[in-house]
C-alpha cells in the first residue's frame, strides 16, 4: 500500500528539521572539529586556539583561570588530541570553499574573520553534519526496502531517526563524530550487500576505501567488519568443502582479502599520521585502556546511566527484528547480529561505557543501518498477523509515533537539565517529568532554544561540569570520549 512517494517525504521531512541544527561546539565536538580548523587556518595541528575557545567542560584543567594552557604536552610538542580526524575530513569540503571566501572578503578589507570560530564556519559544519545524518538515514532505507516493502522501510526510518539517539547528535551536538559514523556505516553496508553475490578484487578494493573512511571517523566501526571478515570465512569454507578443493577460488578469494586489508590501511592513513604527528607514535590513540576481562554488559544495556536498550526501547524492536531476518537472509541476519555483539562487547570493556555525559548510549549509534534494517523486518513480520493491511499500517504508525513522541520528549528533558547529562537518572523523576514537566515548559525551552540558545548551552554545559566533578571527582571533569 502506498500513499504517498516515500523517498520525497524523507527529504521534505529532513528540511523541515534544519531549523533544529545547532551550530555551536560543544563537549567533544571541539577535539574533532580542531582537525579541520587547525589545518586550514594554522596549516598545522597546533590546538591551543581550539583549546581557549572552547567551552568550560572541555577544557576543565587544560586551561587555567586565567585562560592559560596548562596541560603536559606530547613528546613531539602537541597538545593531546584522541578523538578522531574522520569528521573533520567529511567537513572539509564544505568549509575550504567557507574559509576561501572568508579570507577573500578580509583581503578586501572586510571586517569579517576567517578564523574558523565565526557563524559562516560553524553554520555550515553543523548543517553538514545534518545533512550526513540524513544521508545515512536515506541509504538506509533505500537498503531496508530491499528486503521489505517500501512503507516498512518508511516508518522504521522515522522510528529510528526520531526514537534513537541520533536526533541529539544530527542536530543538537553535530560536531561530535556520530552521524557522520552512522553515515560511512550506511555507505559500507549498501556497498558491502551491492557486490555481495560476486564481488571482483576492484569492488574489494573499493570496500576497503570505504572501511578505511569508517574507521578514520569512529574507531568502533571496527565492529563492522566483521560482516566480510565473517562472509570471506564462509567462503573459504564452501571452497573447501568442494571435491579436492577449490583451488581457484580460494587462491581469488585471498588474494581479493589481501588488496582488501591493504586498501583498509591505506585509507586509515589519515588517522595513524595525525597520531604520528600528535604523539609521535601512529599506534598511539591516546585513549585510556579497556577492561577486556570485566566488561559492564548489563549495565551498557540496562543502566539507568545511559543503558542502551532502557534509553532506547526502538533498538529493542530492531533487535528482534535481525533476529526475524534470518527468515529470509540467514547469513546477514547473523553478520548483523555479530556486529552488534562486537560493538557492545568493546564498548563494555571501556571503563567510560556510560559516555559520562550522554543521551542514551551514543557508541552505537553507528549501527543506525542495522536498526533500521531491523525494525523494518519486525513490522512487515508483525503485519502479517493482520486480517487487513490498512489495520496493520495504522497500528504501525501508532506505536511508531508513540515511541518517537516519547523519544523527542526525553530528549527534551536531557537537552534543559531536567535530568542530569552526567551519571545515573530516576526513572520515576523523568516518567513524572514526561507527564506533567515537558508539556508546560515546552514552549518557553523552545522559545530560549531559537532565540538565545548560546546561553542556554553554556548553563547547561556548567551544571554539566559541576555534576561531573560530583560524580567522578575533578580528575575526570575533562570529558575525554569518542
Amino acid at each position: 500500500m502506498k500513499v504517498l512517494n516515500y523517498p520525497k517525504a524523507l527529504w521534505v521531512i529532513f528540511g523541515l528539521t534544519l531549523s533544529l541544527v545547532n551550530p555551536l561546539v560543544l563537549g567533544d565536538g571541539a577535539g574533532y572539529y580542531s582537525y579541520v580548523r587547525s589545518i586550514l587556518v594554522q596549516h598545522n595541528l597546533r590546538f591551543e586556539d581550539d583549546w581557549l575557545n572552547s567551552n568550560m567542560p572541555f577544557v576543565d584543567h587544560t586551561v587555567d583561570a586565567r585562560g592559560r594552557i596548562n596541560a603536559r604536552y606530547t613528546e613531539t610538542g602537541h597538545l593531546p588530541n584522541h578523538y578522531s580526524v574522520g569528521p573533520s575530513m567529511l567537513w572539509a569540503p564544505f568549509l575550504v570553499p567557507i574559509h576561501l571566501v572568508m579570507v577573500a572578503l578580509v583581503k578586501a578589507g572586510i571586517s569579517v574573520k576567517a578564523n574558523g570560530f565565526t557563524k559562516p564556519y560553524l553554520v555550515t559544519a553543523a548543517l553538514a553534519t545534518a545533512l550526513y545524518g540524513f544521508l545515512g538515514l536515506y541509504l538506509s532505507f533505500r537498503f531496508a526496502r530491499l528486503f521489505v516493502a517500501e512503507i516498512w522501510a518508511f516508518l522504521a526510518t522515522l522510528g529510528i531517526w526520531f526514537a534513537s539517539s541520533l536526533p541529539v547528535y544530527m542536530y543538537f551536538n553535530p560536531f561530535y563524530s556520530h552521524a557522520q559514523s552512522a553515515f560511512s556505516v550506511a555507505i559500507f553496508l549498501w556497498y558491502w550487500h551491492r557486490t555481495r553475490v560476486e564481488r571482483t578484487v576492484a569492488q574489494w578494493g573499493v570496500l576497503g576505501l570505504i572501511s578505511g573512511l569508517m574507521l578514520n571517523i569512529y574507531y568502533l566501526n571496527i565492529a563492522i567488519l566483521l560482516l566480510p571478515l565473517l562472509e570471506s570465512l564462509r567462503r573459504y569454507w564452501l571452497a573447501w568443502r568442494v571435491p579436492g578443493h577449490d583451488q581457484k577460488a580460494l587462491r581469488t578469494l585471498l588474494l581479493a582479502n589481501t588488496i582488501y586489508c591493504c586498501v583498509t590501511v591505506a585509507a586509515f592513513l589519515p588517522t595513524l599520521i595525525t597520531r604520528q604527528i600528535i604523539y609521535g607514535n601512529p599506534l598511539q590513540f591516546g585513549y585510556e585502556p579497556s577492561s577486556w576481562m570485566r566488561p559492564a554488559l548489563w549495565q551498557t544495556l540496562f543502566s539507568s546511566n545511559h543503558g542502551l536498550l532502557l534509553w532506547t526501547p526502538m533498538v529493542i524492536i530492531s533487535l528482534v527484528g535481525l533476529v526475524l531476518l534470518r527468515r529470509s537472509d540467514r547469513e546477514l541476519s547473523a553478520y548483523c547480529l555479530a556486529a552488534f555483539v562486537a560493538m557492545g562487547y568493546i564498548v563494555a570493556c571501556h571503563p567510560d561505557w556510560h559516555g559520562v555525559s550522554s543521551f542514551g548510549n551514543r557508541f552505537f549509534i553507528s549501527l543506525t543501518p542495522f536498526f533500521i534494517l531491523g525494525l523494518a523486518v519486525f513490522l512487515q513480520e508483525a503485519s502479517r498477523r493482520f486480517a487487513q493491511a490498512r489495520t496493520a499500517v495504522a497500528t504501525s504508525v501508532l506505536v511508531i509515533g508513540a515511541l518517537m513522541v516519547w523519544n523527542m520528549a526525553f530528549i527534551f528533558q536531557w537537552g534543559i537539565g531536567l535530568i542530569p547529562h552526567v551519571g545515573p537518572i530516576s526513572w520515576k523523576q523523568m516518567a513524572y517529568n514526561q507527564v506533567v514537566v515537558v508539556p508546560a515548559r515546552l514552549g518557553g525551552s523552545l522559545k530560549s532554544y531559537f532565540t538565545n540558545r548560546g546561553e542556554m548551552m553554556e548553563r547547561l554545559k556548567i551544571q554539566d561540569i559541576q555534576r561531573v566533578r560530583r560524580e567522578y571527582g575533578a580528575g575526570k571533569t575533562n570529558l575525554k570520549k569518542q
